[in-house]
């Protein structure tokens, strides 16, 4: 009998089993038909939701901050006033010369130094072992200068040989003994012989006193002629016989004759001896209007001849040229200020010197730097003004660490305005022009946006100050620079 009640139990027990089996496996499936159901989308519901938020204002604060405003360009170190450096004429006649002391070859027997600063009455370089000098003048020099001529150039020679302490007897401008011989003491001091007159001078000198000697022995030969012509003539009784009206007219020309020549001759005698004596040859002085003066480039070498020009001569000052944009040259002015900063870090000051666009360079900085408005009702500023570059020279007087840099580059920063304190600043960006040519902000405030008339004043780095007109605009508000 137990048996039988074994197996009954056992099969009650599997049915039990096998009914959890499919309650799970009902319960599983519901589930995923739960979830199945939460995730699958029609197509409409799944573009609804990748589908971007609506777009709204692109918005920045309002700031209160100081402005300063500044051009900033880079430039290249120079020195000032470059000027071509020749030779008017030849130096000396050199030893090779003819017999007149003209025609020698001219060769650079010591060539110019380029960097080397110029004092006055220095020696600049040597041609067939003569030198050139250089003096203060602004008349350049253009011919030999030497006894009997006078003019700006024998002035600006003599006031010269003052200053280099030897002095001419005057500086009337005219070139006489006393400027000869201060010329000759001049080329002494540095080791060098004054031109003197030449061989070819010397021999006409000596021909024209010839000539003068020659005209006064005529001229008493003619006189005492008479005399002797009266005495050959004899009456019968052994006296002179009278001289005729004739042979006294005869005898007066030829005295006035003998006369004539003998003044002829003295003439061209005290003509040449005016021009006779030492000389400043055409080549051998070079006038440059400011000393001491910088020789910058040089164009010849020793052995060359001098035909052309020699080299450039500079001042000693330095300045910076910068190209700086159109627009921005109109901000700057004669006298601004200006930072100089080298590649290293080092600084020094300039001044606005010269705007090449030919700005007003009596006014002041008082209208720099104005934001400027748009055309239209947009973000973008006007491009109406020119961009072309303008050439901007900046002086340096004290050049600290720009001495010697020449065409070194540097970059300039020109200081063109600030504000008074702190103002209310946003970016350029957010100003746009009305209709009627107002400018204004729009300012976001909870939900919607306000147009706010506001006037425009410095700017600097793309940010502009603004003050509020007929509205209110306060620090920290929202305005609308894009959408």
């Amino acid at each position: 009998m137990s048996r039988p009640q074994e197996d009954a139990t056992s099969r009650i027990g599997s049915g039990r089993r096998r009914l959890g089996v499919v309650v799970s496996a009902v319960v599983l499936v519901g589930a995923g038909g739960w979830f199945a159901g939460t995730q699958v989308q029609s197509p409409a519901d799944a573009a609804a939701s990748h589908r971007a938020p609506k777009a709204g204002p692109v918005t920045v604060s309002v700031v209160r901050q100081s402005l300063t405003a500044s051009v900033v360009a880079t430039g290249s170190v120079e020195f000032a006033s470059p000027r071509p450096l020749s030779l008017a004429g030849p130096v000396g006649s050199g030893a090779s010369a003819g017999a007149d002391g003209e025609g020698a070859e001219q060769r650079v027997t010591k060539a110019p130094v380029a960097g080397t600063k110029i004092k006055e009455g220095d020696v600049l370089m040597t041609v067939n072992g003569r030198p050139v000098f250089a003096l203060g003048g602004s008349v350049p020099m253009y011919r030999a200068l030497g006894p009997g001529t006078s003019g700006d150039d024998v002035t600006q020679l003599q006031k010269a040989l003052k200053r280099l302490g030897f002095d001419p007897g005057g500086t009337g401008g005219t070139y006489g003994q006393g400027t000869a011989t201060a010329v000759a003491d001049w080329y002494k001091s540095k080791g060098y012989d004054a031109q003197e007159p030449s061989p070819t001078d010397q021999q006409q000198l000596g021909s024209l006193e010839q000539a003068v000697s020659a005209a006064q022995e005529a001229l008493l030969t003619t006189n005492s002629g008479a005399g002797t012509a009266s005495s050959s003539k004899t009456g019968s009784a052994g006296t002179p016989a009278p001289q005729t009206s004739t042979d006294k007219q005869v005898h007066e020309i030829q005295v006035k004759s003998a006369q004539r020549a003998l003044d002829l001759a003295n003439g061209a005698l005290s003509s040449f001896k005016a021009t006779y004596g030492t000389k400043v040859p055409a080549g051998e002085v070079v006038f440059l209007p400011k000393l001491p003066a910088r020789l910058d480039k040089v164009s010849v070498k020793t052995g060359d001849t001098p035909s052309a020009q020699i080299g450039t001569v500079t001042s000693s000052d330095v300045v910076v040229q910068a190209a700086v944009p159109g627009t921005d040259a109109q901000l700057l002015r004669h006298g601004m200020t200006a930072k100089l900063t080298t590649a290293d870090g080092k600084s020094a000051q300039g001044t606005v010197d010269v705007v090449a666009d030919g700005s007003d360079s009596s006014s002041g900085a008082d209208s720099a730097a104005t934001a400027p408005s748009t055309t239209d009702d947009t973000n973008s500023a006007s491009d109406s003004d020119s961009t072309a570059a303008v050439q901007v020279r900046i002086t340096v007087p004290e050049p600290g660490p720009l001495a010697g840099e020449a065409e070194a580059a540097v970059k300039v920063t020109i200081k063109v305005g600030a504000s008074d304190g702190k103002v209310l600043t946003v970016p350029m960006a957010a100003i746009h022009t009305s209709s009627d040519g107002r400018a204004r902000v729009k300012v976001e405030r909870g939900d919607a946006v306000t147009d706010v008339h506001v006037t425009v004043g410095l700017s600097a780095a793309g940010i502009v100050e603004v003050k509020p007109d007929g509205g209110t605009l306060e620090a920290g508000e929202k305005v609308v620079v894009g959408e």
